[in-house]
């Protein structure tokens, strides 16, 4: 069986330096010997969290149900299958986009948090590895430190039962209309790619 890799992106523009990546990470795993697929939020249906902690409720390691019927729970399924992560998105006011809060504020059915408790716990230890690539308009470095963006992608794949094996920071990516990844980042993307796929052999 091929060992899977799930792409979630969270840009909002198709081609940009955030596609790229994804795309050079999922080649090299492909060329590994890897299955992948790409999930582009933007295209998936899927609702604002109410904040009723219902999906929270029920103690053990299954994930908890939602009250919406839209698309999270399927998607949820695919990271459930998946044997790594991809979680892309760029930063929009010093943090992920919009689209990709939305779907970490829909992670809830991941822990559990009974009324009463003081904090919600991880229904299970993260035990698959995830690859976090963001982008800014800012140097990389001061990206890395004045925005929120890696903080929040990591996460969220820890609330999928990941845990980050490498970070991808694109800085100064608003340079042209149409940016191209850098060479230097194309090769991090491919060796992050590379990363994830040779779990397949462990």
């Amino acid at each position: 069986m091929a060992y899977k890799i799930l792409a979630i992106n969270g840009s909002y523009r198709r081609g940009g330096v955030i596609d790229q990546a994804v795309e050079t990470a999922c080649a090299a795993a492909r060329a590994a010997g890897a299955e992948t697929t790409s999930v582009i939020l933007t295209e998936r249906y899927i609702e604002f969290c109410l904040n009723c902690r219902a999906c929270m409720q029920a103690p053990g390691e299954k994930r908890g149900d939602c009250v919406h019927n839209d698309g999270m729970g399927a998607l949820l399924d695919q990271a459930d299958a998946a044997d790594a992560l991809i979680l892309a998105a760029p930063v929009n006011f010093f943090n992920v986009t919009a689209v990709t809060r939305r779907f970490m504020e829909r992670l809830g059915p991941c822990a559990c948090w009974p009324w009463g408790a003081k904090a919600p716990a991880l229904r299970r230890r993260p035990h698959k590895k995830a690859v976090i690539i963001t982008s800014s308009a800012m140097p990389s470095l001061l990206g890395r430190l004045a925005t929120g963006a890696i903080r929040a992608l990591k996460l969220a794949a820890e609330s999928l039962g990941a845990k980050p094996a490498g970070t991808l920071f694109i800085g100064l990516s608003s340079m042209e209309k149409k940016p191209r990844l850098a060479e230097r980042d194309v090769r991090l993307a491919a060796k992050l790619g590379l990363r994830l796929a040779k779990g397949a052999r462990r």
